[in-house]
């Protein structure tokens, strides 16, 4: 029976209607076909196992096949037996957790082989483990030869989904009410996502633009443009209190990273109001923080975990022959890619360039190869549940733009793979039962230059252990996808009889922490040792603490302690400016003169000139915070080629001022109101996206203030920047 089509709302207009509409034929033809197009599909099916059986036949000792019909006989069985025993493996691997859905992607076909292999004739099979090999082999042929099949799409990522949403669909009370899907392309600059909307490399998001469906706008992070300040800000309408990613928490001598979840979590604790943008029935979907949402999954704050619904989905992938071979082997793809690219770019001497580790390799093939499907999985699954809200955070360009560089072919590859997801999911969204709109964000852009260490041969923790003749314990390691991987351990943790497995290698996780200080008890963020500062980089901005103080120390105080080290640091050639507090509040020095914030007298040359209109403003906000550190330091800034210096290992940085780091966009559907005027701060982003949410439906019973008038649909109003 065809499911009823939306009725057409003028009061709330669709998002690509007309492209919706094609879509949802082309969703509808596609799984919701006669009995002899699936019989067709099962016969495809069998055909791509077939070969797989052949090599099985050729490589394996302890398996043989009689030729020349019984590959296909089998190959027959052992498609038939995966249908019938699909619900079983499923409802098995749910109720055994995460871990559970892994074991069983493997183990579950190698009993189907095993089964298949008692039930017929002329087969011999010597042993479990070579019915594994056998399982594996079969899955990794299917998935290549699917993949040559089928023009190298994603069907095979969503087919059982749609098959499962079919068997079960849910049942909405509220089915007239929009939903809203947020997905942030985590660190695109708003030029290169308008270069590549020009270009047409994202062609569903140059598509929507293009048509008028969706508009394109720049949006302007405050100080600091990181992840954890920008996604507290649009999560839970609050940006102050994370001065960096990670810093030195006075009060408590303990150093916070954001990405830890411990940390995570207390973060979330300190600033969440209560009406976070997901709370009316949304859920997060790999982010830092939840927003307030009831269900969040992979998400570090972990208040709450994604349970059943999330587990179902990736079971019903990964028990497929293909699903979990698809994943695997698109993360080794990765790897590979990674390890020739970085070695193509030593011999090309491709400037600037930064260590790009096997470490680096490992993260990137976790966060751009299994991560990305598990993520798009778990999109679909909600949307096709009827969830109100997604807020979903594809890591892809930020992993690889800050070891490759902001413009680099691999970055710009990762940008367009993520796009081909916006397209998976538009036609997910056609066969969802309510009507869903998509808005492409990212929460800060990305600047590029020589990393600091290499560009004057010392780290900035050294330099200020040299200008104060004292020690120092720094963290300048690249630790954001190390973050993620871990919160995908544990999230297989959390659940099931074999999470302790998962907690163990959790524990191990933390022994290898970049940011754990030498002495630090399993989880404790404590901070420890004799040193005198605590230097952190967060890109191309660092943060100088002076350990044990209760208070920041004003400018006078330094000086009396540490003659050489502020002035130091000022006329360094690789910084742009430091902030300190004077007798008239923060002030800001260079190395030919300075600029008192508050009133913004200047003496000499200005240094935050190089740094835009907004640089006072946003220094101004962060140094008054108490959780400031005795000393702020931005690195220069090359007028131009607009390219900094990060305190950081990185080609491509975020945290300071400087470039496009503090230039990120949003991609908005024409029907929903969002402001005229260029948005400052992730803060104000967030009102204009509950702003979206209240239009559609949502946040009814939420007691918040009213959106500024200034709010309004921006189909009322001239489009965003043209694209030719």
């Amino acid at each position: 029976m065809e499911e009823p089509e939306h009725e057409a709302d003028p009061a709330r207009p669709t998002v690509a209607a007309g492209r919706s509409r094609v879509a949802g034929d082309l969703t509808r033809e596609s799984w919701r076909r006669p009995w002899y197009a699936h019989l067709a599909s099962y016969v495809a099916s069998v055909l791509l196992i077939v070969p797989a059986i052949w090599l099985c036949d050729w490589l394996l000792p302890g398996f043989h096949v009689a030729e020349p019909l019984m590959p296909f006989v089998f190959a027959a069985t052992m498609a038939l037996l995966g249908v019938l025993t699909q619900p079983v493996l499923v409802g098995a691997a749910v109720r055994l957790g995460w871990i559970g859905v892994l074991l069983l992607a493997f183990t579950g076909q190698g009993l189907i082989v095993l089964v298949t292999a008692a039930v017929l004739p002329d087969v011999s099979l010597e042993d479990p483990l070579t019915a594994l090999l056998v399982a594996i082999v079969v899955g990794l042929v299917s998935t290549v030869l699917g993949w040559f099949g089928s023009a190298g799409t994603s069907q095979v990522l969503l087919s059982r989904l749609m098959a499962s949403q079919r068997r079960r669909p849910p049942t909405l009370t509220d089915a007239d009410t929009d939903g809203v899907v947020f997905v942030q392309l985590d660190g695109v600059p708003f030029p290169v996502l308008q270069m590549a909307i020009t270009a047409g490399t994202v062609p569903t998001l140059s598509r929507w633009v293009r048509s008028g469906s969706h508009t394109l706008h720049e949006w302007t992070p405050k100080l600091p443009a990181t992840t954890p300040a920008s996604q507290m800000g649009i999560l839970h309408g609050v940006i102050d209190g994370i001065p960096a990613f990670r810093w030195y928490d006075r009060a408590g001598d303990r150093i916070l990273v954001a990405n830890r979840p411990r940390d995570a979590a207390v973060i979330e604790e300190m600033l969440s109001t209560g009406r976070g943008l997901l709370v009316d029935d949304g859920v997060s979907i790999s982010n830092l923080f939840t927003g307030d949402a009831p269900t969040a999954v992979l998400t570090m704050s972990r208040r709450v975990r994604g349970g059943e619904t999330a587990r179902r989905a990736v079971a019903e992938f990964v028990l497929h022959p293909a699903g979990l071979t698809r994943a695997l082997s698109r993360s080794v793809s990765e790897l590979a890619r990674d390890r020739f690219q970085t070695r193509r770019a030593i011999r090309r001497d491709v400037q600037p360039r930064c260590t790009r580790s096997w470490e680096t390799a490992l993260l990137r093939s976790v966060t751009n190869g299994a991560l990305r499907d598990l993520n798009t999985i778990l999109v679909a699954q909600h949307m096709l549940g009827g969830t109100r809200s997604i807020y979903v955070d594809y890591v892809d360009y930020d992993e690889i733009a800050h070891h490759a560089g902001i413009l680099r072919a691999e970055s710009l590859e990762a940008l367009e793979s993520v796009d081909a997801v916006l397209s998976q999911l538009e036609l997910v969204a056609a066969a969802s039962p309510r009507r869903y709109h998509f808005v492409v964000l990212s929460d800060h852009g990305q600047a590029q230059g020589t990393p600091f260490a290499d560009r004057y041969g010392e780290e900035l923790a050294t330099l200020v252990a040299r200008l104060s003749s004292t020690t120092v314990a720094s963290s300048d390691d690249d630790v954001e996808g190390w973050g993620r991987t871990r919160a995908l351990v544990d999230e297989l943790s959390g659940t099931g009889v074999t999470g302790r497995g998962m907690t163990s290698a959790g524990a191990a996780m933390d022994k290898r922490d970049p940011n754990r200080p030498a002495g630090v008890g399993d989880g404790d963020t404590a901070a420890v040792g004799e040193e005198t500062f605590h230097v952190f980089g967060s890109g191309n901005l660092g943060l100088v603490y002076v350990r044990g103080e209760k208070e920041r120390l004003d400018r006078r105080a330094l000086d009396q302690r540490f003659p050489h080290l502020v002035d130091g640091l000022a006329a360094h050639p690789g910084i742009g400016f430091v902030v300190v507090h004077d007798d008239d509040g923060p002030v800001a020095l260079g190395a030919a003169g300075w600029h008192r914030i508050d009133d913004g007298h200047v003496e000499g040359e200005d240094p935050l000139l190089p740094f835009g209109p907004d640089a006072a403003a946003f220094v101004r906000r962060v140094a008054h915070r108490p959780e400031a550190p005795d000393i702020y330091v931005n690195s220069l800034v090359d007028p131009g080629t607009e390219e900094v210096a990060a305190f950081e290992d990185l080609v491509g940085c975020h945290g300071g001022l400087g470039g496009w780091q503090d230039r990120a966009c949003v991609v908005v559907p024409t029907g929903l109101p969002f402001p005229a005027e260029r948005i400052v701060g992730a803060d104000a982003l967030h009102v204009a996206l509950r702003t979206m949410l209240r239009h559609c439906g949502h946040r009814q019973s939420v007691d918040e203030p009213p959106a500024p008038e200034a709010y309004r649909p921006a189909a009322t109003r001239a489009p965003g920047p043209p694209v030719p």
